[in-house]
This record gives structure tokens, sequence and C-alpha cells, in this order.
């Protein structure tokens, strides 16, 4: 298999061949302009055929089964490919990015800003390494499985509204995290005991979406969205155990500025609330002006890590501005925190999610 490294020299792969003979076979950046290879002509012929056989056999068998296509972005803040980016070339085998290993046939993509790469995969071995990205590999089962069943159906919907693009669904909280082959067993009875189970709401694919963790109610998507939906009402937070129950975050005046464009920030208070208890607008005091924000659109704007929730209290402190809070992402579906607590009470996978997207049927692919 053939491995490519970002950011780092790719290592030789070596492999024996008759009478002891070495030969190595270099893949380094920018793909497929240079391979090197040492030994013999006849060597070079079996090696270069076999290569060429290996990809075509592997891609087509790859294409047989049911895949998605997965941009690799490391954050929601990374440029995202433009539709005229320049095709370099496929890769089956392996990339490395910020220390994740992913593995599959990789399209590689080149515009102005930099290399992109999309990842086709089986579908549920994508599933497997979502899972395991979102929640870890050592919680109860039963959140387990219902972790994969709303993270496939929201790759379900994902690519049913992207199909026939470069790709589907990205590998981070822009969607859902992926950070590749990252699996175990536990996470891979999860995945193969809830095997093409997704939910749907009048026989089609919901979109499920989900957040880390809520303390209180969880939020309306109308409240953040502007839209709602049948199958995503505010039930109680059921979390406990979460290391975002109660945090407290830091600002500086000069960095509130930046976010915001402004200048001259004399004051920030609330101004309004959602239906659920969470900060719906602050109020923004300038030298002789004021404005309104959203609470979603500053915690996009300082960072979703850096600004957990939107469930917070605010006010300034001398030079800093203190937000203190508790809650992680934006509150609306089900809570990862809450579904752990609800299957450590002996609730099964199927209670959890008819408790989190009420209406909903659970149904194979």
């Amino acid at each position: 298999m053939k491995q490519l490294c970002i950011g780092k020299t790719p290592s030789p792969l070596s492999s024996p061949v008759k009478g002891g003979e070495s030969v190595e076979v270099e893949f380094p950046l920018p793909l497929w302009e240079r391979v090197r290879v040492r030994g013999n002509s006849q060597v070079k012929t079996f090696l270069y055929l076999l290569a060429v056989a290996l990809v075509f056999f592997t891609a087509q068998s790859l294409r047989a089964e049911d895949t998605i296509k997965v941009l690799i972005v490391e954050s929601p803040y990374d440029i995202i490919l433009a539709g005229n980016a320049e095709k370099i070339g496929n890769l089956n085998g392996e990339i490395f990015l910020s220390g994740s290993s992913y593995k599959g046939l990789v399209d590689v993509r080149r515009d102005g800003n930099g290399l992109y790469f999309i990842t086709e995969l089986p579908f549920e071995k994508y599933i497997e390494g979502v899972v395991a990205s979102e929640i870890g590999k050592d919680w109860n089962m039963e959140a387990m499985k219902a972790q994969a069943v709303i993270s496939r159906t929201y790759a379900v919907y994902q690519k049913n509204l992207n199909t026939g693009k470069d790709y589907h669904i990205t590998s981070s909280v822009m969607h859902q995290v992926y950070k590749g082959d990252n699996t175990n067993e536990a996470v891979s009875k999860a995945v193969k005991d809830t095997m093409g189970e997704i939910l749907t709401y009048e026989k089609k694919p919901v979109e499920t979406f989900y957040h880390s963790t809520c303390t209180d109610k969880t939020e309306l998507p109308e409240e953040v969205w502007g839209k709602s939906y049948p199958y995503l009402k505010s039930v109680l937070c059921m979390d406990k155990n979460s290391p975002y129950e109660h945090w407290v975050r830091r600002f500086s005046v000069a960095e509130i500025e930046k976010a915001l464009n402004i200048k001259g920030m004399e004051d920030i208070s609330i101004s309004s609330f959602t239906s659920t208890g969470r900060v719906k607008m602050l109020r923004v005091v300038t030298e002789g002006s004021e404005l309104e924000v959203k609470a979603y659109d500053l915690r996009k704007l300082l960072g979703y890590k850096e600004l957990p929730s939107t469930q917070f209290s605010v006010a300034i402190t001398g030079s800093e501005v203190v937000f203190e809070g508790s809650g992680y992402g934006h509150g609306v579906g089900l809570s990862q925190w809450g579904a752990l607590e609800l299957a450590n009470e002996g609730k099964n996978y199927k209670e959890i999610l008819q408790y989190y997207y009420p209406g909903t049927v659970l149904q194979k692919m």
C-alpha cells in the first residue's frame, strides 16, 4: 500500500525480490510527478504493471460497494475546495494529516490555496471512524449504537443532498468529525449491530443534528437556524459528568473588537434569550453607537471551542470580557453526554433515539 505523509518526507518502501535484491519505491510530493525505482529493468516493469493493476482493481472493488466521499479538513474555518480546482490524480492507499491516518481511494485536488484530499471509502467504515472520533471508543455500547445510527443518518442525508458533487461531506464539525481509521472492536460492534439503520420521517432520512453537552433543555432549531423540524423538539437534558458542565472563558476587549470588527467597545450585555434560556442577542456599546449581535454569530467568530455554547453570562472586568457558562455545541437534537447517561440508566439505543428525535422511524437503508 502506498503511504503519503503530509509535511514529512515519506520513507521508501522496501520489497524483497528474487535473489535477495532490495527494491525501493518512493512516492514523494507532488503526487505522480516523480517515482524512483531501484533495480533492473525487469523489476521496474513488473512493479509498474503491478501497481497499475492494484490501483485499477482496488478502485473498481471500492466503487462497487456503497461508498462516501469525504473532504478532509481540520476545522470548520478551513478554506473549502473551489469548484474549479485542478485534479492532480488518484491514490489508492493511505495519507497522514495532522496525526490522523486516512485510507481509501484518495482524490487529490489543487487550487490557489493549496492541496485538497477527498477520500472515498466504504460507507460503514466511515461510520466507524465517525463514532470513534465523535465520542471515543469506551462508552456504553447503547450510547455508541445511538451515535452510529445518527451519524449514519446524517451521512445519508448529506450524501443525497450532494450527489454528483466532488464530495459529500467534510471531516470537521462543519458536518461531523472523522479522523480516519481509528476504530476498535467495541466501535465496530456498535456499527455492525446497527448495520444500515437510519432514522426517517415520512419515509425520508432526517437531519439528525447532535451536540456534545447541554445542561437544562435542548435547543429548538428555529432559534439557531431559523427553521423548524417536526422531529426536533426541546427536551430535558440528562447530561452528567461532562467536562463542559461548567466553564469560564476570558477574552481581551481587543479580541472581541477584532471578532466584531469594531473599535472602542465600552460594554457588552445580554439583550434577549431563546425560549430554552440560551443567549439569543447581545448588545454591544461602542464610543457613540451600539449594535445588536447574535450570540450564535459571536460564538462562530470567536471560535466554537473557544466559546463552547450560547448558554452563558457575560461581563467586562477591567480589560477582559468574561463568559461563564455551561454546555458545548448548538444544543439541537441529541446530546452525546445525555445519551451516555440514558444508556447508563439502562435505556437501549432505540429508546435514546426516540427521546431525542420523537416521531422518527428506525428503518434499514
